[in-house]
């Protein structure tokens, strides 16, 4: 039995748009809810968000077998928390911070078995292989893995290129707001060099073979990355979602009684 097959990696190779949204409670409770509206895929945030490989693990298991798709977002690019994860059964993984082509390489060989990477054969007893129920996992798994870059400083966007041209990155995600910071606009992703830098970048990753990704935080900037050419497009993060709705409604009744 060969490892499962990855939706979103393949959803990707075929140039069809995926539609996203950040979770960053680190709860299977609401990343549950957040599931049944249909998102495509759906980001577990290791890196803002307060999870562990416990949290990231639960929410994985909650999101099997669910229209909407898991990547999980790690704190860093360690490959010993690319193993961790791939092994809780992550198959798509989003790294922040990746700055060169040879940062890029490295994170394709954390993902994968040898002899094309240096990830760990102990899968007989991870939830990745089903606990070895998955008989063919270590000679499957490396088809379906699913690397996404976040490219969001002033160096990553120097070495685009480089980075495009590395083999096994599947995906190339933007990050605005640490973009702005490092182009010298804390908190101003829409200022007009940095949103000069997000369409050229998308464009440069658009014409390559890998997959354009980004975050809008806003109507106006979501639909602005979308017509730049984003592929896999995360349209908000649900505590923010919550907590403006939550803050609206007691500001309505508020005036009111």
């Amino acid at each position: 039995m060969p490892a499962p097959h990855n939706p979103f990696k393949a959803a990707l190779k075929a140039g069809k748009k995926q539609l996203g949204i950040w979770a960053s409670f680190a709860h299977p409770y609401p990343i549950e809810m957040v599931a049944s509206a249909g998102f495509d895929w759906i980001v577990i945030d290791g890196e803002h968000a307060p999870n562990d490989l416990q949290t990231i693990t639960a929410q994985l298991q909650v999101l099997e077998d669910k229209h909407s798709h898991a990547v999980v977002r790690l704190p860093t690019g360690n490959d010993w928390l690319v193993k961790q994860v791939l092994d809780a059964g992550a198959q798509t993984v989003l790294v922040p911070m990746v700055n060169t082509a040879e940062e890029a390489a490295a994170l394709v060989r954390a993902m994968r078995y040898p002899p094309d990477g240096i990830r760990g054969a102990g899968a007989a007893g991870a939830r990745a292989s089903r606990f070895g129920a998955i008989t063919d996992y270590v000679t499957t798994a490396n088809e379906q893995v699913c690397l996404l870059v976040q490219v969001e400083t002033r160096l990553g966007m120097e070495n685009l290129d480089a980075i495009l041209e590395v083999e096994g990155v599947d995906g190339v995600f933007i990050g605005p707001a640490d973009l702005a910071a490092d182009l010298g606009h804390p908190g101003q992703s829409a200022a007009p060099d940095v949103s000069a830098a997000i369409q050229d970048m998308l464009a440069r990753i658009s014409a390559s073979d890998k997959a354009a990704g980004i975050l809008g935080m806003t109507e106006a900037a979501t639909a602005q990355y979308a017509s730049w050419g984003a592929q896999f497009l995360a349209v908000g993060v649900d505590v923010g979602v919550f907590s403006t709705a939550i803050r609206d409604l007691e500001g309505h009744w508020r005036t009111r009684l």
